[in-house]
């Protein structure tokens, strides 16, 4: 089974920045759905701003949701960020 959506954010150009339950990050892009079906209603930007995560994956309030196999396969994905903790400074003597 693949990752499943922990947080999302639409960002500008029909896109979603994405968390997954892996700890990766990714965009996906909607502007390729937005001419078909029930997804036409996202062509308005205030409504697709109304995405949120629901049961793992991504919805809006008038049912309208993307499969979350489709969200990770699709999604360009970027590495997984681990903190990093920076060294202490050395003091020399």
């Amino acid at each position: 089974m693949n990752p499943r959506i922990t947080d999302v954010k639409p960002i500008e150009g029909y896109k979603l920045s994405l968390k997954f339950t892996s700890g990766e990050n990714g965009l996906y892009d909607c502007s390729p759905l937005l001419n078909f079906g029930v997804f036409r209603e996202l062509r308005d930007v205030n409504y697709f701003n109304k995405a949120k995560v629901v049961d793992g994956t991504v919805a809006w309030p008038n049912e309208q949701d993307i499969c979350p196999d489709t969200l990770y396969i699709d999604a360009i994905k970027n590495a997984k960020t681990k903190s990093r903790r920076q060294p202490k400074a050395q003091r020399l003597i």
